[in-house]
This record gives C-alpha cells, sequence and structure tokens, in this order.
C-alpha cells in the first residue's frame, strides 16, 4: 500500500518554503483587499467618467483577484498554507482610502492608487527579497508588479493634467 502522505508531500525546501510565504502572503491578501475596495469603488463611483472607471475598476479587480490566487498558489505549491480569511483580509483594509459611500470619480480614482500603492510596497519588497530565495516565486511577483503598475498608469491617466 503506498502512503499517500509521502506520496503528495511537497519537494519543496522548507526554507524556501518559508521564504516565499514571508514575501507572498502579504502581496496575495493586499491584493484581495484591493480586489474588495476596488469592487466597493466601482459601486459608488460618480461623475462625469462614470462609465469609463466604472469598467476599468472591474478590470483592476479582476487583475487584483488574479494576482491573489498567483501568489498564493505558489505558497501552497511549495507546500504551506495561506490564511487568506475575510478577518485577515480585513486587518489589510484598514487602512484602506476608499469610502463607504458614493464618490466622485476623481476622487475615487485618487482612493484607488493610493491602495495600489500600499499592495506595491509588499510586492516590490517581494521582488527584491524573493531574488536571493527562490526565482520562480520571484517572476511570480514581478508579473504581479508589472500587471499592477499598468492598471495604476491607466488610473493615474485619467486624474493627470
Amino acid at each position: 500500500m503506498t502512503d499517500t502522505k509521502t506520496t503528495l508531500a511537497t519537494t519543496a525546501d522548507p526554507t524556501v518554503a518559508a521564504g516565499t510565504a514571508q514575501f507572498l502572503a502579504p502581496v496575495a491578501l493586499g491584493l484581495q483587499a484591493l480586489a474588495v475596495n476596488g469592487k466597493q469603488a466601482h459601486w459608488n463611483v460618480r461623475g462625469a467618467n462614470f462609465i469609463a472607471i466604472h469598467e476599468l475598476l472591474d478590470t483592476v479587480v479582476s487583475n487584483a483577484q488574479a494576482g491573489a490566487d498567483t501568489a498564493a498558489e505558489r505558497i501552497v505549491a511549495l507546500g504551506l498554507p495561506i490564511d487568506a480569511r475575510l478577518s485577515t483580509i480585513a486587518q489589510k483594509t484598514a487602512e484602506t482610502a476608499v469610502p463607504a459611500g458614493f464618490t466622485q470619480w476623481d476622487a475615487i480614482v485618487a482612493n484607488i492608487v493610493t491602495d495600489m500603492d500600499t499592495v506595491l510596497v509588499d510586492v516590490r519588497a517581494a521582488v527584491e527579497g524573493l531574488d536571493e530565495i527562490d526565482q520562480t516565486s520571484q517572476d511570480v511577483a514581478i508579473e504581479i508588479q508589472r500587471s499592477l503598475e499598468k492598471d495604476r498608469w491607466f488610473l493615474v491617466a485619467h486624474i493627470s493634467g
């Protein structure tokens, strides 16, 4: 009889797994928080640029969810769990700039950009920190950074003069 615990166990170095989780867990949680806040902004944006911002926020949310999934799956693929329960994500949204109610489009854009900048701090730390730990995991962080910075650029273009 085959020991399924042994055959299903990861072959990842525990040090690599722990180091990766240290850097990618905050990224996954921050992106989940951005997705929640992005939907909040999407539902409550008002003003002349409503439709453009409303639709762009759907893209931001979708990309944030995809990035969170990729980061979390990398951690799990290396054999560690991730705590992405609502209560854990709520801790990441405590400092959010997104208001609870209707907000003019330019303020919503500025609020979401602020939230993106908060996530980018963790993403950039992951890119730097994973260089010496696991370059495959670093590639995950680099791809997330690329996507997040592109979405940020699209939003900032709406409020730049």
